[in-house]
């Protein structure tokens, strides 16, 4: 009897433990397809293009401005830069639309202060997920970046503290890919399709050196691909992955199976002008382009890196819990990047016929 009572008591206890960690993965999950689900919803695009403000000070007190504000489906964001209220416009505006973007120049007279001191705000930017590049250049040639976001839409300009913002690049990349979630889903659907270690390397290091070429090429301006095209073919690469992954759970093979380091790389082609999106069209000057070029593909590499240690953490994390999770449950990021390859697919396409 005593021993019966233990292992019902164990049974209880084992019975609970897998309940709650049950619970702790629900309550995990379902935020996470939740997020996934929204963002169908709402990204359409490798469209992470910042905005792009520069101020570029002449020998003779007056300021060149710059505005380059992006397209997003067609219509410019709804935003605008506000200066100090005794700078004055002393010419008219001069504006250019370009495939994927709006240029408005024009010149303004700083107030006494000239620059020191001066306020700069984009009105508009707490209520976008952009960030705006505002690049200064004064009379004795000195340049500096900062990065202003929807959290800090100002920027209080100082002469004397100006370095060290070259930096700013790197970050842009870093950001540029982890709100980019259709490449992410991309690399997680190679994820789910290469088991050995050695070939996933591999199969990351394609993809790498891949959109690495076409962002250089883009960038310096090479080579370029129509945004909205380019938009629908990157899903499409996405949901090319979905069967891939289907046939991987069945034991079958192809081509992608046996070489995914050939798809990635192909693919990577494309997914380099995506990343170029966000640096080409800012419309740096040609002499800041390698170092931002260098950097912001660092900071590109960065995310990617962080993103792939992100879900081999959360693979390992899963596999300490030891629970047997449901087969529908373990297939749930397959069907994920198939079923929002082919959204995305569709509402790109879709998008270019009314254009």
């Amino acid at each position: 009897m005593h021993r019966l009572w233990i292992l019902r008591v164990r049974s209880k206890t084992t019975n609970c433990l897998r309940l709650n960690k049950m619970a702790h993965f629900r309550n995990f999950i379902l935020p996470v397809l939740g997020l996934v689900i929204g963002a169908a919803g709402t990204m359409h695009g490798h469209e992470v293009r910042p905005a792009y403000l520069e101020l570029a000070e002449q020998p003779n007190g007056l300021i060149d401005v710059t505005w380059k504000v992006p397209l997003f489906q067609g219509r410019p964001v709804q935003i605008e830069p506000q200066f100090p209220d005794n700078w004055q416009d002393v010419s008219g505006k001069t504006v250019s639309r370009l495939p994927v973007a709006i240029v408005q120049r024009w010149q303004v007279m700083p107030g006494q202060d000239a620059l020191d001191g001066a306020k700069i705000t984009v009105l508009g930017l707490p209520t976008k997920i952009l960030d705006v590049l505002f690049r200064l250049e004064t009379a004795d040639g000195e340049a500096s970046v900062v990065i202003l976001r929807p959290e800090s839409p100002s920027h209080v300009i100082s002469l004397d503290s100006r370095s060290g913002s070259t930096w700013n690049y790197g970050i842009l990349g870093i950001e540029h890919i982890l709100l980019g979630i259709d490449h992410l889903l991309f690399v997680l659907g190679l994820l789910l399709i290469v088991k050995d270690r050695w070939m996933l390397l591999k199969t990351i290091t394609s993809f790498t050196i891949a959109h690495s070429i076409t962002l250089a090429l883009a960038t310096l301006g090479y080579a370029s691909a129509p945004i909205e095209p380019l938009n629908a073919a990157i899903a499409l690469s996405i949901l090319f992955l979905g069967p891939e992954i289907v046939r991987s759970w069945r034991g079958e093979s192809s081509f992608t199976l046996r070489h995914p380091w050939v798809v990635a790389f192909a693919f990577g082609l494309l997914h380099g002008f995506g990343f170029a999106s966000g640096l080409s069209t800012t419309g740096l000057p040609p002499s800041e382009i390698p170092l931002a070029l260098l950097l912001f593909n660092v900071g590109v590499e960065i995310g990617q890196i962080a993103f792939v240690g992100l879900v081999f953490a959360i693979l390992s994390a899963f596999r300490r819990i030891e629970v047997n999770w449901p087969l529908w449950v373990r297939r749930i990021p397959g069907y994920a990047v198939g079923a929002l390859g082919a959204f995305w697919t569709i509402d790109r396409v879709a998008f270019m016929m009314r254009m």
